[in-house]
């Protein structure tokens, strides 16, 4: 007989002046997740809230469904609420999670977090235009602008607004794989991963007209990750010299060619080792890796696991 399947309760908190985009995201994509998540949403006293936009939200829930929830994701907010100290109704909200909860920020929540003393020490991300104003109140955060979301231990924080897209399938992937990720990004029309940091989203002066793109080059690279490719390599089939073409690749992809070029090996053997029965040495040989060896470091400075013990996680939730 099956075991019955346990749906996972994400509770969403919605503070004033919320983005109604953000608000929206986790609903989208954990909804659409084949019934592993159960999507509430509430507010601080149970009344509607005032989005940034020209009309109010009303919420079903008040705080008290917070103490339900598995994965608490805070909806961001317009900077111009964005809280220097934790006002007393939100900290009591807070305070109301389980010590074993995952909490994700979205945007600007991050600076939610951080007054509620839940960064403290620990590496995060938020919108850049707002670091400096996020340094300045928070100095004790570990703040990385560079990335798309940044994943430490039970909290997760994510940048601007549609990157709360990427960590919510980023949660979907860790839970069940691959496979519901993809399929999830598939019925929402979004990418599965997107490479590269925020770093690429940055304000830069407009390129010279007829300025070279590295797309076509990363997308020539994507099928050829099997091969020992270098940076002459990459540079060669973008037709510029080395120098050009790091430079460029940087601005547009928020990385080096080669952290890219491992962050997509190690995404390529991570689907791999969940809907394949090949051995780590073949999976390695398949997305680029020299050896075993080298596949089991890089995944384990990815993620923290060994192939071994990432194959077993996503084989028994397969089950």
């Amino acid at each position: 007989m099956q075991a019955e399947r346990r749906v996972e309760r994400v509770v969403v908190l919605a503070l004033e002046g919320v983005y109604p985009f953000e608000l929206g995201i986790p609903s989208r994509i954990f909804g659409a997740a084949d019934g592993h998540y159960e999507v509430l949403t509430c507010s601080v006293d149970g009344r509607p809230v005032h989005s940034n936009a020209d009309f109010t939200i009303g919420v079903e829930h008040g705080p008290e469904i917070l103490a339900t929830a598995d994965t608490v994701v805070v909806a961001s907010m317009a900077p111009a609420h964005i809280p220097a100290e934790l006002p007393p109704e939100v900290a009591a909200a807070l305070a109301l999670i389980r010590p074993d909860a995952r909490i994700v920020s979205i945007c600007t929540a991050a600076f939610v977090l951080a007054a509620a003393g839940l960064l403290k020490g620990r590496r995060a991300t938020t919108h850049w235009q707002v670091t400096e104003a996020f340094r300045r109140l928070h100095p004790d955060v570990d703040l990385d602008p560079d990335v798309l979301f940044v994943h430490d231990g039970r909290i997760l924080t994510s940048a601007g607004a549609a990157s709360g897209v990427d960590v919510c399938l980023h949660i979907v992937r860790t839970d069940h794989g691959s496979e519901v990720a993809n399929a999830v990004a598939r019925r929402c029309v979004v990418p599965p991963f997107r490479d590269g940091g925020q770093a690429q989203y940055i304000e830069q002066p407009v390129p010279q007209p007829g300025a070279a793109s590295t797309a076509a080059t990363r997308e020539w690279a994507l099928t050829r990750l099997d091969e020992p490719l270098t940076l002459t390599d990459l540079a060669t089939h973008a037709r510029m010299s080395l120098r050009t073409f790091a430079r460029r690749f940087h601005d547009e992809v928020g990385l080096s060619p080669g952290r890219w070029l491992i962050q997509q090996r190690v995404a390529r053997a991570r689907h791999l080792l969940e809907s394949s029965d090949l051995s780590v040495d073949q999976i390695a040989g398949r997305v680029g890796f020299a050896t075993g060896a080298s596949l089991r470091q890089h995944l384990h400075a990815a993620i923290g696991v060994s192939p071994q013990a990432y194959r077993r996680t996503f084989q028994a939730a397969a089950r």
